[in-house]
């Protein structure tokens, strides 16, 4: 692939509905409510901005153009905190018989919960964001966290997870086996493995993970709503395992049925397991290998999560991969905003759908692309920015170098 182009599939089968097969009531509006409103009771929760970049959104013709920026997500820079949280907050409330609905975070923190629940250790595999999410969660409640990252994650990420006082190093291995070896210690030394990808006979905890990544959606219908617009027209969302993708895109098709936004899936060229898997079509989720290098290391996986594609295959308008100067574009064009338009922050992982759009808007190779995918003067298009500057050296470099 040359650099600024990308793959992509058309998914044409996303509007039969004849042809569906999974369900999706446990992305339900009432399932994401009790999720949001279990982080309501964190103390500052707020909802993170939904910023309209109108000048950016002339500038592409286009009608509208949000940006979700989850960097102001609890003072940790990233969404990925809002599944870690709510996935522990279950457990807990499971291992103390008592239904979520009837706690808090602050609740959990409690002297008298934790001499009931006793000395927990939770592990995980990690990028970085959300192996910091899963240790701050951890921390907060008092109990223990083992985190594991794979090659070539950077030490900035690694040092902002030791600051919360988990155990944490940069293994030798790929995300993928790097999960492995936290299932596999957790089975050893009776951990609980807090990860947001599934496999045989553990689906329940990244079933919470991808309910708590939907308060994003229902903040953002929210946000939409107090300006009179019912909903975008179009979505891009960046995938790595595809949880957080398919939570908001189940999220939306269970809130909208077939009026649901037009739904675009990204990844980057080495780790575009979700895109493979569409291409393959053959209904099952299919694995990419190697390295896996990217900037975009919260996208860098190489196994889909089972949960997360079946409803990606099943409901998304498209799938694309992309060069990681994509993302780089992402960056910059955020960081340097048309005037009038606010400054986003925005890491590789998080500013790739910016990079796509602008892409796809300026280039007229992509002409019939923006005709199968109906992105014309009225599109409304709502991108999510996963995280901020979470690798601030990589961050300098893209805008300097």
């Amino acid at each position: 692939m040359r650099t600024g182009e990308v793959q992509w599939v058309i998914n044409h089968q996303a509007r039969h509905a004849g042809d569906r097969k999974v369900k999706l009531t446990f992305l339900s509006k009432d399932e994401i409510d009790q999720a949001r409103n279990f982080h309501r009771k964190f103390e500052g929760y707020q909802p993170t901005p939904c910023i309209s970049v109108d000048q950016l959104a002339a500038h592409l013709g286009i009608d509208k153009l949000w940006v979700k920026d989850e960097s102001y997500r609890f003072g940790l820079n990233a969404f990925k905190v809002l599944g870690a949280s709510y996935a522990i907050g279950k457990f807990l409330a499971k291992k103390l018989s008592t239904d979520i609905h009837a706690l808090s975070f602050e609740s959990l923190k409690s002297q008298e919960t934790r001499r009931k629940l006793g000395e927990i250790t939770f592990t995980t595999a990690t990028d970085g964001n959300h192996g910091r999410a899963v240790a701050w969660a951890a921390k907060e409640l008092g109990q223990k966290a083992v985190v594991y990252m794979p090659k070539g994650s950077s030490q900035e990420r690694l040092d902002a997870i030791l600051a919360t006082g988990a155990e944490a190093s940069i293994t030798d291995l790929n995300y993928d086996d790097a999960v492995r070896l936290a299932a596999e210690n957790a089975k050893k030394f009776g951990w609980h493995v807090i990860q947001d990808t599934a496999w045989e006979g553990y689906k329940e905890i990244p079933a919470w993970i991808m309910q708590g990544y939907g308060t994003i959606g229902a903040e953002v219908q929210e946000q939409l709503q107090k300006l009179g617009i019912e909903k975008p027209t179009h979505i891009i969302l960046q995938a790595g395992v595809g949880s957080f993708a398919g939570a908001i895109q189940g999220y939306y098709a269970e809130l909208f049925g077939e009026e649901r936004p037009m739904t675009i899936i990204v990844e980057p060229q080495e780790a575009a397991c979700i895109y493979k898997s569409a291409q393959i079509s053959d209904g099952k989720p299919h694995a990419v290998t190697g390295d896996l290098r990217t900037i975009m290391a919260g996208l860098a996986c190489g196994e889909p999560n089972p949960i997360g594609w079946e409803i990606l295959r099943d409901y998304s308008d498209a799938y694309f991969s992309c060069s990681d100067d994509v993302a780089e574009k992402g960056i910059r064009i955020l960081a340097n905003p048309l005037s009038g338009d606010m400054k986003v922050i925005s890491g590789e992982s998080g500013a790739v759908g910016i990079g796509l759009i602008s892409l796809l808007r300026q280039d007229q190779r992509y002409e019939h692309l923006l005709k199968a995918l109906k992105i014309t003067k009225n599109a409304r298009i709502l991108v999510i920015s996963t995280e901020g500057d979470t690798d601030p050296k990589s961050y300098r470099r893209i805008l300097w170098g």
